[in-house]
């Protein structure tokens, strides 16, 4: 069975805003190591519309960093899931949307042959982690503090609590730590 696994940047403060966080090298390098295990990316539409096209754009760029490069050719192989009831075109080949049930969709994935499924999206994680379907969460934090943008669970909220087992962490040169954990069974 495949895993689902979710990752994302946070600050210390527990924001998810990209803008707030710092470009460091060594965690592109740490999302595209992550990235060559996977098979499928999940996203919601704005989270798509934030990452495409602006990675593959990257690519056509040669003044772009190695890191920068390096995470894009992966990105860009990989497979997605738009899940979105908006939008109703996509022009990337390796994509599709999917406007049906979340969880169903989850659920079938997870049953088929290939690699981990990668959620990139605050709101799809949120109504993953709400019906128990992600296996891994892994944290990535940034030593800064925000004070505002988007979190996990804003849309919604865990009926009841989610422990969680710890697997590992990694810390980087620049103050950012990974913590990863397991959904416990």
């Amino acid at each position: 069975m495949r895993t689902v696994v979710f990752a994302i940047n946070t600050s210390a403060d527990g924001y998810c805003g990209h803008t707030d966080m710092n470009p460091y090298d060594e965690v592109l390098e740490y999302f595209t190591g992550m990235l060559r295990n996977a098979g499928i990316l999940l996203f919601g539409r704005t989270t798509y519309q934030l990452m495409v096209p602006y990675w593959p754009d990257v690519l056509k760029n040669p003044s772009e960093t190695e890191a920068d490069r390096a995470f894009a050719r992966v990105f860009d192989s990989l497979d997605k899931i738009v899940f979105s009831t908006t939008l109703k075109h996509v022009d990337e080949n390796n994509t599709r949307i999917a406007g049906g049930n979340l969880a169903e969709e989850v659920i079938a994935l997870k049953q088929q042959p290939g690699k981990d499924i990668y959620v990139g999206s605050l709101s799809i994680a949120s109504q993953l982690s709400e019906r128990g379907l992600i296996d891994e969460y892994q944290f990535i934090v940034h030593p800064v503090l925000a004070g505002k943008g988007p979190r996990l669970f804003e849309a919604v909220k865990l009926q009841e609590r989610l422990q969680l087992e710890f697997i590992d962490s990694k810390a980087f040169r620049s103050g950012v730590i990974v913590l990863r954990y397991r959904k416990q069974t």
